[in-house]
């Protein structure tokens, strides 16, 4: 079994609110669990009206698949038209069948 959580840290220049911040986020965390079927949350900064960091996490068999989907997935965040990529952290935990 192999598992990834990515941390993506996220700016929002254009937000002057909260509400404004989610509405930018939102099509992010929701095009991320229909599109690639990955668990994904805001994770910090919920009350920074600029700033957001969003987790995706995946398990899979195959660690050639994580990596493709993963990779996948920082390219659908980084092209997110309302959002700017500031950071990226991945974390795998690989364990022995």
């Amino acid at each position: 079994m192999h598992a990834v959580a990515v941390r993506f840290d996220l700016h929002v220049p254009a937000s002057q609110s909260l509400k404004a911040k989610r509405a930018a986020i939102r099509p992010v965390i929701d095009g991320l669990r229909h599109r690639f079927k990955v668990s994904v949350a805001e994770v910090d900064h919920q009350n920074t009206w600029q700033r957001a960091t969003i987790g995706v996490a995946l398990v899979d068999g195959s660690a050639a698949h994580l990596e493709q989907v993963m990779a996948s997935v920082e390219r659908f965040v980084a092209a997110a038209p309302e959002v700017e990529l500031l950071d990226t952290e991945t974390t795998w935990l690989e364990t022995e069948s």
